[in-house]
């Protein structure tokens, strides 16, 4: 079975070993996070910095959020955001060329940090998922896997790739896929779905709870052909689901939520034919995935997996599909995104 190749040192060691204190660049809750486990680890926050254009005297931890310009002195920058536009990007790239810059990854869901501990604890799984893996995409496994244990944003920047090649090379869309969107939002991936099988499809189904989203979703979809929407969680069971609606992305299955009704995909699914599955509902992946198990196994769609919600996805996913369905080809692909977001796992 291959074996992972580890960096030396995970992002939180190195800050720790290099006695300079941390400069952190963001405000949300990745910063909050980050502090938090530097909290823990004993390591020194010099103070919060942000873009310019949104530095407005803002206290955020107990500091007052200055631009990068004004710090002075030997540190580390920590970026502790994320983004996908390019521009942003683009600006961290340079700022990387002025300050030495790590990116601390802490999870969008789940108290499991990707540290030494973690690592060491599931390396056998790690190693596991990895032999599913083969050429391109298994350098991209590796890749992930290290930026996430160290930081490094060049690792990051070098396992990045283009939707279009991920459609193109792997999913390869026809005009007679029958999609299933679990976690549609407001109809983003079904526009991206119509734009790289050109327009033409057998059907839609577009699976969204979070209420105000999934009204933004009927609004944009009002004018396709054989689109169903479900205003609904995916899961593994049908009944309800505690769910905390937040209009956006944050929205997510908690405790701290109101039930709302929920249904698995195969119960969707249920005497229709499937061809094309895309799961990202913020952490929940493993529960919709074993509420799909009786569809995946019979008809073996094709599989758009989120796998950077928690910790533990980019393992225990893969090989979750693998019990399921072992004779998929598997597939992973990072599109440009600072941190490891945007990081999904393809079934062919």
């Amino acid at each position: 079975m291959s074996k992972l190749a580890l960096p030396e040192k995970t992002s939180w060691e190195t800050i720790a070993g290099s006695g300079l204190p941390a400069v952190i660049y963001g405000m949300g809750n990745g910063a909050d996070r980050v502090i938090d486990e530097f909290n823990r680890l004993g390591i020194a926050v010099k103070g919060v910095c942000a873009s310019d254009d949104f530095v407005r005297g803002q206290r955020f931890r107990g500091f007052t959020v200055k631009r990068l310009s004004e710090f002075t002195g030997d540190f580390i920058l920590c970026i502790a955001f994320g983004t996908h536009r390019p521009e942003v990007i683009n600006h961290i790239l340079k700022v990387k060329e002025q300050y030495r810059t790590i990116v601390p990854v802490v999870p969008v869901y789940g108290d499991e940090i990707f540290n030494r501990d973690f690592v060491c604890e599931h390396i056998d799984a790690l190693n596991s998922a990895y032999s599913l893996f083969t050429g391109k995409s298994a350098e991209i496994f590796s890749q992930c896997v290290n930026f996430m244990y160290s930081g490094d944003i060049d690792i990051l920047v070098s396992s990045s790739s283009s939707k279009d090649e991920a459609y193109g090379s792997i999913l390869k869309l026809t005009e007679n896929e029958h999609f299933l969107d679990i976690g549609a939002y407001k109809g983003d991936t079904v526009a991206e779905f119509i734009h790289y099988c050109g327009g033409k499809y057998s059907c839609i189904t577009a699976a969204e709870p979070d209420p105000k989203s999934f009204a933004s979703l009927i609004k944009n979809c009002a004018e396709l052909e054989r689109f169903t929407a479900v205003n609904a969680a995916v899961s593994d069971r049908c009944g309800t689901v505690s769910f905390a609606a937040k209009g956006g992305r944050q929205s997510s299955v908690s405790g701290a939520g109101r039930e709302i009704r929920s249904l698995t995909a195969d119960e969707i699914c249920k005497n229709k034919t499937v061809t094309y599955i895309k799961i990202d509902v913020e952490g929940e992946e493993r529960a919709v995935l074993r509420g799909a198990a009786q569809t995946v196994a019979a008809q073996k769609p094709k599989l758009n997996i989120a796998l950077y919600h928690k910790s533990r996805d980019i393992f225990e996913i893969p090989l979750l599909v693998k019990q399921i369905r072992p004779d998929y080809r598997f597939e992973i692909r990072h599109h440009p995104y600072i941190p490891c977001w945007d990081m999904n796992l393809y079934c062919v």
